[in-house]
């Protein structure tokens, strides 16, 4: 099992940029499949980026370009880097983990951090 605490959310400038974190406790973190998603008042929470157990990387259309996922197995720590940041990215981010095991998945999610983006 493992815990996801993420922190960094803030209020920023359209255009400026921000880095929001997430804390993983536990065993074995480099086992799971790791994941930005985000929430936005009155929309469904959808994936914005992911970084597999191998490092392979996954965006969103809206944010490719922008946003950079980054893993560190090390410390147990997964990033989330945001430039260029826009109104519209304004949303609760939400850090996602999944352990794939034996044809099953189980899935794990942090409290959120919320970022505003000011125009």
């Amino acid at each position: 099992q493992v815990q996801l605490v993420e922190s960094g959310g803030g209020l920023v400038q359209a255009g400026g940029s921000l880095r929001v974190s997430c804390a993983a406790s536990g065993s074995a973190f480099s086992r799971y499949d790791m994941g930005w998603y985000r929430q936005a008042p009155g929309k469904q929470r959808v994936l914005v980026a992911g970084i597999s157990t191998g490092g392979s990387t996954s965006y969103a259309e809206s944010v490719k370009g922008r946003f950079t996922i980054s893993r560190d197995n090390a410390k147990n720590m997964v990033y989330l880097q945001m430039n260029s940041l826009k109104p519209e990215d304004t949303a609760v981010y939400y850090c996602n983990a999944v352990l794939r095991r034996a044809g099953l998945s189980t899935t794990y999610w942090g409290q959120g951090t919320q970022v505003t983006v000011s125009s």
